[in-house]
Parts: C-alpha cells; structure tokens; sequence
C-alpha cells in the first residue's frame, strides 16, 4: 500500500511533540504538505528546519500468518515514526531506505495514524560539516545557499510477508567474460521458527535454488550465481545495453514468504593506472559532474532526471561523476538503459566533523545495498575534497596543506573504504578527489584543475601536466561559471561599480575568479560582461578537454567536466542553465567530445608581423577500429584574403593518438590569422560511413 498524498503537517515545538503522535488528536488545522515532496513548498512550513507529519488511513487488520512492514524510501534527512500512537523506529540518512516491522501495531484497527517528526540541519560550519547532506546542502554545489530540502522525499509504503521475512538484499556482478558471469548475492531474512528455507533465484532464463538450515531469528546467508554464456552490458560507445529482471523468493515448507526483484546486467569493471577497463576493453571516460537535478532532491521528476542523464550521452559523454550525493534512483535506471557509466560518491564533502563516522560506515553499506546491482556505477569514491577551502584558490589543489595528518584522510575516509571494499569487492574505490601526492603514500588521487578560472590560462595545463604527468592522471573537476546576462543585479549602480559579493556567490563562484575570467571593464555593461562570461567558459572547456585528450593514457585515463547543468537561475558551471537551455559551453564540450577530433596547438593570442607560428598538428580517436585513407587538410587564412594548404595522409590506429605534422605558419600581414584544420577518413569495418572532424586555431598579427 502506497501512502502517497497529502499529509498534515506542523512546526516541531516541543510541547507539541510529546502528543503530535497520539491518534486522538485533532490535526484538521495543520497545513497540508505532499509526500513525497518538501516542507519548503508550504509557505507557513518554509523556514522551519524540523516539521511535525501525521498521515490517516484505513487499511484491513493483518491476518495472523501474516506480517506487516512499513518503508520509508527517503526522508532528509532524520526522522523518527510512530504508528497508531506506538514507537516504531528512527531513520538516519536522505537516501537511505528504512524498514520497520509493524505487525504487532495494526492487529486490532483497520483506522491508522502514522506521525513522523522530521528534521534537517542547516549548512553549518563549512569546516567541521555534521551533517551528511554533501552536495544537497553545499551552497557552493546547490546554488541556494540556505535552501530547505527538509521533508519525506520519497514515497512511504506498506507490504506484507509470510511469517518469514527478508529485511536486507543485495546483488553485485562480481565477474564477467563472454563464456561466464558471476553474481554475487547477500540476503538478510527473519525466520521466527527456525529450519530449512530455500531461496530460490531466476535471472536471464537461469534458475538457481539454494538450500539453507536456517536458524531461530535473524540469517545472513551470502551465495554466488554462476550464468553461461551471458549477453555482455557496455557502455554506449562499445555496444549494447541487455538488462535482465533478477527475482529472489524465501519458500518456506513450499510456500512463498517474500521475495526481492531487481533490474541488473552483467559486467567486469577494473581500474588500471587510473583507466577505466569495462569487461575487459580500455576506455578513455569522457565524463561531467552532476549536481542533484533540483536543489531539493523530491522536487525533480522522473523525466527530468532522465533527460540529464541523456543529455550527457547526447553531448559525446560516457562518465557522469555524482559528486558528494546519492542521486535520484531513476538517475541509475537512466544510466543503465543509456550505457552510461556513474562515478558514485558518497555525501561527504569537505571537512567533516568527527562524529560522522559511524553514519558514514553505515551509510557506505546502505549505499551498495541500494545500487550494486546497477551496472551502470562503476566507481565508489569515499570523500570529495576532505580539506579546508582555500581563501584565495589557485589553479591546482593546495599541496603543501595537504603532507600534515588529516583526521578526515587518514581514519574517515579509510573507514569507509574498509566498508566499501568488504561489501563490494567488484569495483575499484577511489579515497578521495583532489588530493595531492602526501605522506606516506606519495600517491595522490584525481586532479581539480582550474587553468583559466583562477588564474593563468587554459593553455597553461598542457606545460604543468608536462612537469608533473601524476597531476593529469584522472582529472575530476575542471571548467569556468557563466553569468546568466538576464541577472538584476547587473542592472543595479554604475557598471563596473557594483556589489560583487551576492553575484559570485548566486553562481557558486569567487569574486576574484569571475573578474580574472572576464574582466568586467573591457565590457560596457552587465548584461554584455555575462555574455563574455558564456564564452569564456566555452573557451575553458574546450581547450582543457582538447589538452587532456592529446594525452590520454600517456598519461590521462579521463576526465569530468564541472558540472553539466546550473541549479539555478543566476548562473554556475553549468554547461545547460537551470531550464536546460544550452550555453555556448554545451556546443564546446560536444565538439571536443566527439569520437575523433582533429586539434591543433593554440596559438598566442598576437604575433609579430615576421614571426613564425608552429602548430603541433594531432588527431585523436576513440574508436575501437582504425580510421583508414584519413587525409588532414591545413588551409591558412591571411588577412588579405590569400590562403595557402597542406595536406597529410595515413592510417589512424584504433583508440590513439596520432601527432600528424608540426606546421610553420608565417605571420605575413596585420589582422587575423586563421589555420582551420579537417581530418577525413574511413572506419575500418565501415563500408561508406566517412568519419569527419574539424577545428581552426587563430591570433591576431600585429
């Protein structure tokens, strides 16, 4: 039974919490809130940060072979539940779905109350971070600093089982190869009179039974499936998506008690000096961070989610990284359908406070439980930048900060990586993002990289890669904010002179990184500074990803672009803006993100009437077959309108890439310079297809 609907709701105050739950009382002016959904829609509710909810309904007695539990599929973030005036239980946890026997509760009635007291913290202090929230409620990744995202976002139903019951279920594709898959299933079932169950399980036409002696109470029993000749899932650039309905029944003397069912694929995934291996075959990532959909996590639609989801396959990416939240769960029935893959993280950001620990470990569990059949997740990643902000940020994570002890490296974040890697053992466990080489280790994780954001140029990546390969191994973060130009604000006082601070902080910026994108006083007003912002943005992301591209595996495994759309309307990193409507960026990444690109060495932005421009000349493909006859057209542009053209022919291995040519350009005459450069060529197991790629390279000659 799905208990779905309109709720009565009312500001927690204490004296009304010590009756709120009893069935007598009166609730009829209470305001009205829906669940699922968020306190913050109901005016009288929005500022509140703990809400009393109470909910009537009928529903017929439960039968005495019978029993009777309630879930509640996500409340943000801590609640505790009565029924019919008794105690049911707590919940700790957004997206952490909680079960609750109420059998014993709903015997003598068939007239129900159920009251749950719900409570959200606020941001807090942004170094000691007690709240496990992540990107929900950063200000600096929701885009509404302040924001309530309290209330039950998630739907509350109630199911019955035979006297046994099962309370826990996990499945993981542990391996996969062409010849065999191999599952790995864990049930937690209740079975109140103890002796022999049997689980029985069927996924892709394969019937599996299991024997087990159970005993009195509480049984853990954890088996593995093995399934011949399984239909491979890839990601989308490697092939199909089969997807596969996976059923597991409790039978007790014959009879069926319970049963779990989930949509899983089969598929091996291995992290290899930092380059993802999906069922064997290297892939370079091409990938995007994303934010929750909405900024309150109830508040987006099934569609919605999905069409973001599609957005990024549409834009060429293979990789979305949930940076430091657990997302909608139609984000992953998206990802699996479409054969994305999901950098997934856990919802710790930043500095955490100690007390977290213990939710954390517990939560890492929850995590699997609810998404390791998914194999679209191919990566669990624990903490996302366990540091202090820095006051004035550079272009590169601070190094010399991070060689003292951290509390949140060195024990919370190891903590929960123990947990992931004893529950799921099948995907590679990234610690951390953004952490430099350090004692003891020397090791590092991924790189956030802002050439061109916080200072310098984008251009500048391709040298600091070059004096330290290990910062370019996995780059988790990279980009530039736009300011959308329809901001009030940029009407407000006399241009350039106006307050800054609310404008950077709309969009989830530094005042200081917006002026050194664009410098506010070469533009003539606001709303022309935010278009220069647009473009800016565009120019970040297309040189950074071209830049890391011309080195992968050499020695880039793959990258996320910073993020994929902005939370609200003011602007942000978004390459889409909140209503999904593309900014220069979009077509930037699509471009730099298509299968084979043809890239050519950027140039200063002037030159000298004499000098000569060289343009280091590569393609880059990610296709799994050779491009055969591929022919690379130079054609130069001087700014008298004469032109001059070299060409270059050869086969272009399979996933490489090829350095073509090292041109010479002669800056003959003032004005602009342009080279555009084309790549032409045949896939190999195409018989007409023609794969095309195109860029140009331009400065000005003084």
């Amino acid at each position: 039974m799905d208990l779905s609907g309109a709720w009565r709701a009312a500001p927690a105050r204490e004296e009304l919490r010590r009756t709120f739950h009893e069935p007598a009382l009166d609730d009829r002016h209470w305001a009205e809130v829906s669940v699922p959904g968020h306190w913050a829609d109901t005016p009288d509710l929005a500022d509140e940060r703990a809400v009393l909810h109470r909910h009537r309904f009928s529903m017929p007695s439960v039968a005495e072979d019978r029993r009777r539990w309630i879930t509640l599929h996500g409340i943000a973030q801590q609640g505790d539940a009565w029924l019919n005036g008794a105690y049911v239980g707590n919940t700790d946890g957004y997206f952490v779905p909680h079960q609750f026997e109420i059998t014993h509760l709903m015997r003598d009635t068939n007239e129900h109350c159920l009251a749950v007291d719900v409570t959200v913290p606020s941001f807090g202090d942004p170094d000691e971070r007690s709240n496990l929230m992540g990107a929900i409620l950063d200000p600096q990744l929701s885009g509404a600093a302040g924001h309530n995202p309290g209330g039950i976002w998630r739907e509350v139903a109630i199911h019955e089982t035979g006297t046994s019951a099962i309370q826990h279920f996990r499945v993981v594709c542990v391996d996969a190869d062409r010849a065999r898959a191999r599952l790995a299933m864990r049930c937690v079932f209740d079975h109140p009179e103890g002796g022999p169950v049997l689980l029985r399980t069927w996924v892709a036409g394969f019937d599996h039974k299991l024997h087990h002696p159970a005993a009195v109470g509480e049984n853990r029993v954890e088996w593995t499936i093995d399934v011949p000749d399984p239909d491979l899932w890839w990601p989308h650039s490697l092939g199909e998506q089969p997807l596969h309905e996976l059923c597991c029944e409790l039978v007790v003397d014959g009879q069926v008690h319970d049963h779990r069912s989930c949509r899983t694929a089969f598929r091996s995934v291995r992290l290899q000096d930092w380059t993802l291996h999906v069922n064997g075959v290297r892939l370079f990532t091409k990938g995007i961070v994303m934010l929750p959909t909405t900024p309150r996590p109830g508040d987006a639609t099934p569609r919605q989610v999905a069409a973001d989801v599609r957005a990024a396959r549409d834009a060429g990416l293979d990789l979305i990284r949930f940076v430091a939240h657990v997302a909608h769960p139609e984000a992953y029935r998206a990802a699996d359908e479409l054969g994305m893959l999901v950098w997934q993280e856990m919802p710790l950001r930043g500095v955490m406070a100690r007390g977290v620990r213990g939710q954390a470990v517990r939560q890492a569990r929850e995590m699997i439980d609810l998404l390791g059949h998914h194999p679209s997740v191919v990566v669990w990643c624990v903490h996302d930048e366990p540091f202090r902000r820095q006051q004035a940020p550079t272009s590169t994570p601070p190094i010399v900060g991070q060689q003292r002890p951290s509390w949140n490296r060195a024990v919370l974040d190891t903590s929960v990586r123990r947990v992931l890697q004893r529950t799921d053992g099948s995907r590679p466990i990234v610690n951390h993002t953004a952490v430099p080489p350090h004692l003891p280790l020397l090791d590092g994780t991924t790189s956030h990289l802002w050439f061109g954001w916080h200072d310098g140029e984008a251009d500048d990546l391709a040298a600091a890669i070059g004096r330290l390969p290990r910062m370019g191994r996995f780059v988790t973060a990279f980009g530039a904010a736009s300011v959308d130009p329809q901001l009030p604000e940029l009407q407000e006082g006399h241009w350039p002179a106006l307050d800054w601070s609310p404008i950077a902080a709309a969009v989830g910026a530094r005042r200081r990184s917006l002026h050194h994108l664009a410098p506010p006083e070469r533009t003539g007003d606001g709303p022309a500074w935010a278009e220069t912002t647009r473009q800016a943005q565009a120019d970040v992301l297309r040189t950074t990803i071209e830049t890391l591209r011309k080195i992968k595996y050499q020695p880039t495994g793959g990258f996320c672009a910073f993020y994929l759309a902005d939370p609200g309307p003011a602007g942000g990193f978004g390459v889409l803006d909140s209503d999904r409507r593309a900014k220069p960026a979009l077509q930037a990444l699509t471009d730099a993100c298509r299968p084979v690109i043809v890239v050519g060495e950027p140039l200063p932005a002037s030159v000298g009437v004499g000098e000569v421009c060289e343009i280091a000349i590569h393609v880059v493909s990610d296709l799994h077959e050779p491009l055969r006859d591929g022919v690379v057209t130079a054609t130069i542009h001087h700014a008298d309108g004469t032109t001059g053209m070299h060409r270059w022919g050869g086969e272009i291995e399979a996933d490489s890439v090829a350095r073509i040519s090292l041109l010479s350009v002669p800056a003959l005459r003032p004005g602009a310079l342009t080279v555009e450069l084309v790549f032409k060529a045949v896939e190999d197991n195409a018989k007409s297809d023609k794969i095309t790629a195109h860029s140009s390279v331009k400065t000005t000659v003084c």
